[in-house]
C-alpha cells in the first residue's frame, strides 16, 4: 500500500530513509570516502575508491558448459517410505547474522527510532516463513560491555583507540536500549534473536547480556552464543598458543557454573540457551570438540550446536595480509555450480548426523560468500543469489537446522541489505543485495504448505531432498520438498548464462507411477509467474521465477515479477505486481527454467493459496529532519565499519574459516545524525 493508505499511528518513532530535507541542509563529515558508484558496466577493482557495498565491478560470466543437456525428467515418489529426505525443516531456515558493531545502523538508532526498511524486509520473510531468525553478535560481541549509559548518550559506542588483534576489533559498550530496540522490532514482526555472551573476558564472565536479554526479550531470545570462533583465539592472540578444544570445554563449564550461581539482578537466568562450539573450522575440527565429551557433558545447557564457515576469503586484497590475492574473475565460476555448496558442507556431515542422534539442531551460525567482506563482482551479483539458494538447500538436505548470512557495514560486498551512507540519506534509500533474494526464495521453498502461521507454534513437517537432477549435472541442480511423504514443491536452479535462450531448461516433472494427469488447465494471472502442474485429480501447480539476464547482473533482479531495485532504491517493500500463470500437463508438466534462474514449482491442489498473494504488512515513516542547521560529527563517531577503523581501510572483522584481517572505516547512516539534527519523531504509519 502507498503512504497515503489508511493507516494508524504506532507507539514508536522510526528512522528516516526518505528524509525530506531542503537543498540548503548540510552536514560536515570527516574521513568519509565517496559512495556513489560511477555508472559503468565494468570496472577494475582498483579503479573504484568508494564503499564496497556500491562497488561497480562487473565480471564476465562463465561460458556455457559443453555439453549441456537441456531436457530431462524429474520423477517424484509419492507416498510410502520416501528415501533420502532431510530432517524436518522450517521456512525460517535462512536468517541473518548482524555484526554487533553495526546494529545501530541496521536495526535502528535506539528503541524509539527503528529502521523502517529493516522492518519491511523482515516482514516480507515473516509473511512467507512465519518468522525470521536474526543474530546480533560476531567478533565485536566478544568484549562488548553492557553499561547503564554511554558518554555520548548513544545506544552503542566503540572504543576505536582500543582496537587490537589482527582483526582490529574495537571494544564495544552498549546500553540495554539495544535489547529494548530488538524487543520492539519483534512486537511488529516476528523476529527471533540470537545473542552472544562476551567470551574473551571469561574471568569473571559478563552475564548481563544473558540476564537482561532474557528479561527484556523473553521468548524472542532463542539462543546465547558461547564463544565466537574459539579455534582462532590462539592465532589472534586471545589465548596462549596451547589453547585447544579441552580448554574451550573448561571455559564453557565455567560459564555454565556462573549462570547457575548467578546472584545478580535476574535470578531466573536460563542456562539452557547456550550455543557452541561455534568454531570456524580453521584450527580445529568439530570432531576434536566432540571428542572432549562436549555434547553429553553439556546436554542440558546446549540449545543448539553450531559452526561458522566461509567458502573462501578476500583478506589479502582487502587488507594486505601477505597472503595470496585472489582474482575475483578467477574465483567467480567456483560459485556457479552445485559443487560450490557441497564443498562447504561435506566436512560437516558427520557432525549433522551426530547432532540428529543427540537430538540437537545444528546451525551454520555465520556464513556468506567469502570472509573479509566477499569479492567485488561475485558477492554482489545475481550469481550470488543462485549460490545462496543452492547452498542453503544443500545445508537443509545435509541436516543443518538453519543458517545465518552475515551482514556488515558499508565496507563489505556481500550484504543482504545495506542502509544508505550519510550523504545519500536525503534522496536515496537502502540497497538490497542478492542474498536477500536467496532468503525470500528459500523461505517459500521450505515453508509449510499445509499449516497456518505462526510457524513458531508448529512442529516442522517440511523435508527436502536433492534429486541429483540431469544425471548429476552440476549446473542444473533440483530439489523436491515433501510434507508427510507427499511432494509439494520442486526447486530448480539453472546456473548458466545464455541470452540466446539455447540453454533454457525444459524439465518434465512426473509424480507417482501411473502417468495420469489433467489434459489441460486454466491459465490465469493473479500475482506471480507460475506453472500449473499435477498428475492426478484436479491439482494445480505453480512456479515462481528468480530471474535476471546474467549471473553478473547487479541489482534489479525479480522474484515472481517483483524487485527491490538497485543501489539506493529500496525502502524494503517489493516493487511490481506478482503474476500467476497456469499451463497444461499432459500428463507430465513441462517447466521452462531460463538461463540463469531459480524456479519454484508448487504441486499441491491448493497451490493458488500457497503461492499467490504474498502481501506482507509494511511500514512507512513520517519523521522529518530540520532543514537549516548544519552539524559537525567527530570522526570516531563515524567509524562504523564492521568492527573498526585503521588507516583509511575498509573491511570486516569476520575472518571466517580462512584468515584474519584488519578492518577500517566506513560511513554511518543518516539516522545516526538524526538526533544531532533535531529529528521530529512523529511515529510511523503502518499500511
Amino acid at each position: 500500500m502507498h503512504l497515503g493508505s489508511v493507516s494508524h499511528k504506532l507507539g514508536v518513532g522510526f528512522s528516516i530513509f526518505s528524509l525530506l530535507v531542503q537543498v540548503n541542509a548540510a552536514v560536515t563529515v570527516y574521513h568519509q570516502t565517496p559512495t556513489v558508484p560511477t555508472p559503468t558496466s565494468a570496472a577494475a577493482d582498483a579503479e573504484y575508491t568508494g564503499a564496497a557495498a556500491y562497488n561497480p565491478t562487473t565480471l564476465i560470466p562463465p561460458p556455457v558448459p559443453s555439453p549441456l543437456n537441456t531436457q530431462f525428467t524429474l520423477q517424484l515418489q509419492s507416498g510410502g517410505d520416501v528415501q533420502g529426505l532431510s530432517i524436518p525443516q522450517e521456512g525460517s531456515f535462512l536468517g541473518f547474522s548482524i555484526e554487533m558493531s553495526v546494529a545501530n545502523q541496521v536495526l535502528g538508532k535506539n528503541s524509539t527510532f527503528i529502521q523502517v526498511p529493516f522492518l519491511n524486509l523482515m516482514s516480507n520473510l515473516a509473511k512467507r516463513a512465519g518468522r525470521v531468525t536474526v543474530r546480533v553478535g560476531g567478533n565485536t560481541q566478544e568484549t562488548a560491555e553492557l553499561v547503564d549509559s554511554t558518554p555520548d548518550g548513544r545506544m552503542l559506542e566503540k572504543n576505536i583507540s582500543g582496537a587490537s588483534n589482527p582483526t582490529q576489533t574495537p571494544p564495544l559498550v552498549f546500553t540495554n536500549d539495544l535489547l529494548h530496540l530488538m524487543r520492539k522490532i519483534s512486537s511488529f514482526v516476528d523476529v527471533r534473536w540470537f545473542l552472544g555472551i562476551p567470551f574473551l573476558l571469561d574471568t569473571p564472565n559478563r552475564l548481563d547480556i544473558a540476564e537482561q536479554g532474557q528479561a527484556i526479550l523473553g521468548d524472542y531470545l532463542i539462543g546465547l552464543q558461547a564463544g565466537n570462533e574459539p579455534d582462532l583465539y590462539a592465532r589472534h592472540g586471545h589465548r596462549d598458543q596451547s589453547y585447544g578444544p579441552f580448554d574451550y570445554f573448561g571455559e564453557f563449564a565455567n560459564l555454565v557454573d556462573a549462570l547457575t550461581n548467578s546472584s545478580s539482578k535476574n535470578q531466573q537466568t536460563n542456562k539452557n540457551l547456550l550455543i557452541g562450539p561455534n568454531i570456524a573450522y580453521a584450527d580445529w575440527t568439530p570432531e576434536q570438540v566432540w571428542d572432549t565429551g562436549f555434547i553429553d557433558s553439556f546436554d542440558a545447557n546446549l540449545k543448539y550446536l553450531a559452526v561458522e564457515n566461509y567458502p573462501s576469503d578476500n583478506c589479502a586484497a582487502q587488507f594486505n595480509t601477505g597472503g595470496t590475492v585472489r582474482n575475483p574473475q578467477d574465483v567467480f565460476p567456483s560459485y556457479l555450480d552445485h559443487n560450490a555448496g557441497k564443498s562447504i558442507i561435506d566436512k560437516f556431515r558427520n557432525s549433522t548426523a551426530l547432532a540428529a542422534q543427540k537430538g540437537k539442531r545444528f546451525l551454520m551460525f555465520e556464513t556468506n560468500t567469502a570472509s573479509c567482506g566477499g569479492f567485488p563482482g561475485v558477492s554482489d551479483v545475481f550469481g550470488a543469489a543462485l549460490w545462496g539458494i543452492d547452498y542453503s538447500l544443500q545445508m537443509a538436505t545435509a541436516g543443518f537446522g538453519g543458517a545465518l548470512m552475515h551482514v556488515g557495514g558499508q565496507n563489505v560486498f556481500y550484504n543482504p541489505f545495506t542502509p544508505p551512507p550519510t550523504n545519500q540519506s536525503t534522496f536515496h534509500q537502502w540497497t538490497v543485495g542478492p542474498i536477500y533474494y536467496s532468503a525470500l526464495a528459500v523461505a517459500e521453498t521450505l515453508a509449510p504448505a499445509s499449516s497456518s502461521f505462526p510457524a513458531s507454534a508448529q512442529t516442522p513437517t517440511t523435508q527436502i531432498m536433492d534429486l541429483n537432477a540431469n544425471d548429476g549435472d552440476i549446473h542444473t541442480p533440483a530439489y523436491a520438498v515433501y510434507e508427510n511423504g507427499v511432494p509439494v514443491r520442486v526447486g530448480i536452479v539453472n546456473f548458466v548464462t545464455d541470452p540466446s535462450g539455447a540453454s533454457d531448461l525444459s524439465v518434465s516433472i512426473a509424480v507417482g507411477g501411473d502417468g495420469q494427469g489433467p489434459k489441460e488447465v486454466k491459465v490465469k494471472y493473479v500475482f506471480t509467474v507460475f506453472v500449473d502442474c499435477w498428475l492426478w485429480g484436479s491439482c494445480i501447480g505453480m512456479r515462481r521465477y528468480l530471474l535476471a539476464s546474467s549471473v553478473s547482473q547487479k541489482g534489479n533482479y525479480t522474484w515472481a515479477g517483483q524487485t527491490f531495485g538497485g543501489h539506493f532504491d529500496s525502502d524494503g517493500r517489493p516493487i511490481g505486481t506478482e503474476n500467476i500463470t497456469t499451463v497444461s500437463c499432459s500428463p507430465a508438466c513441462i517447466i521452462t527454467v531460463p538461463a540463469p534462474s531459480y524456479v519454484l514449482v508448487f504441486l499441491t491442489p491448493n497451490s493458488d493459496a500457497e503461492a499467490g498473494g504474498v502481501v506482507a504488512a509494511t511500514f512507512s515513516t513520517t519523521a522529518q529532519t530540520r532543514v537549516r542547521n548544519t552539524a559537525t560529527i567527530d570522526p570516531a563517531v563515524l567509524a562504523t565499519s564492521n568492527g573498526g577503523f585503521q588507516k583509511g581501510k575498509l573491511g570486516s572483522t569476520s575472518p571466517g574459516s580462512n584468515s584474519a584481517a584488519s578492518v577500517g572505516p566506513s560511513v554511518v547512516l543518516a539516522t545516526l545524525l538524526a538526533m544531532a539534527l533535531g529529528v521530529g519523531l512523529v511515529g510511523a504509519m503502518r499500511s
